[in-house]
């Protein structure tokens, strides 16, 4: 067991994730997930945001703690217990029950065939988490939670309801366990604007009415500075920066992070936005690249960052994946210039 395990919700260690990829009549490994380590406090209920362009890893990383992909190396506690090795009873009837998934799309959550209501009286009957006659209280209150009542959604077909109301239902279903940790990925993607902030604004109150910890993923980073409490950053399987989210997204210390936040369109009546804002494209050869994963993009590119992968430093108040921050390989000088934001800057990724 890892000496910290005990003293967080949850603790990713060294989390790996390897695909094969048949190219021809050859394979190639692929590392969605490269030795991915944060942690959930256990004394105090917070919101991590796990963030970064499409082909990060993030989902990668969600499934593996929900049990729906196997790591392929590292380690996954969960209140002091390596749960890549308990059994599936276990899983079911403990794990399952205090960490429970809300999903992208809300509408692929509900079958359109079924009432929605039938998936909260499931639920509640299959963990037997009240007594049969207190049902219908016991579920209008998880609803209650999310801004419904059973009375709205009884008997209703998920094409009955729009887009934000199922993904309440889904997030009521999920309460319904007496959830510790919620796995939330890209909850607000497919929802529109309007609807996103009230989606964001209920895992805030879940989190400090009811004790819920959420992991937040999305590639959003206005709603994950509003919302969240940590963030990790992830490029190609990477988590390259890493601290508490005023300090990562106000001043970001790792040049990607720079650049994916000044991606980010400012809302400045005086300013013309002239530029498509699109994130990279998934590019294969960066997961595969000796070295730095992102050597190839960065304005600050350093012989050493083309043939050695950089260790994570402590700096600042937070974890950074690279060698600007190495003492040996820059100096004490130098790491102290650049925590002060004296990196240059590439233009926005087109």
């Amino acid at each position: 067991m890892s000496q910290n395990a005990t003293e967080n919700l949850l603790q990713v260690k060294d989390l790996t994730k390897i695909f094969n990829i048949r190219q021809g009549l050859s394979t190639k490994h692929f590392t969605a997930v490269d030795r991915a380590n944060f942690s959930i406090h256990a004394d105090r209920p917070e919101i991590l945001t796990i963030a970064g362009e499409s082909g990060s890893g993030k989902t990668t990383i969600a499934r593996m703690i929900l049990g729906l992909e196997d790591p392929s190396a590292g380690a996954i506690y969960y209140k002091g217990r390596d749960v890549t090795k308990i059994n599936k009873k276990e899983r079911r009837s403990w794990f399952m029950r205090e960490v429970q998934p809300i999903f992208q799309d809300p509408f692929a959550t509900f079958s359109p065939l079924k009432r929605v209501d039938s998936y909260l009286y499931e639920t509640a009957r299959n963990y037997r988490m009240v007594k049969r006659d207190r049902v219908d209280a016991y579920i209008d209150e998880a609803l209650h939670s999310v801004g419904l009542s059973l009375q709205e959604v009884k008997g209703r077909y998920p094409n009955e309801l729009s887009g934000g109301q199922v993904q309440r239902i889904s997030i009521a279903r999920a309460l319904l366990t007496k959830p510790s940790l919620l796995v939330a990925d890209e909850p607000v993607s497919m929802l529109d604007a309007s609807l996103r902030m009230s989606i964001v604004n209920l895992f805030m109150r879940l989190k400090e009415e009811r004790g819920v910890s959420v992991i937040y993923i999305t590639h959003d980073l206005a709603t994950a500075y509003y919302a969240a409490d940590r963030i990790a950053v992830m490029l190609r399987g990477w988590i390259v920066e890493a601290g508490p989210v005023e300090d990562v997204l106000a001043r970001p210390l790792h040049p990607y992070t720079k650049i994916l936040k000044e991606s980010v369109p400012q809302a400045d009546p005086d300013r013309k936005w002239e530029e498509t804002a699109t994130l990279a494209t998934l590019e294969t050869e960066e997961y595969l690249r000796a070295g730095c994963k992102f050597a190839s993009r960065c304005p600050a590119t350093m012989d050493v960052c083309k043939t050695t992968v950089p260790d994570n430093y402590a700096v600042a108040g937070r974890t950074v994946k690279c060698f600007l921050y190495d003492e040996k390989t820059v100096g004490a000088e130098s790491v102290a210039r650049h925590v002060q934001g004296e990196i240059p800057l590439m233009p926005a990724m087109t």
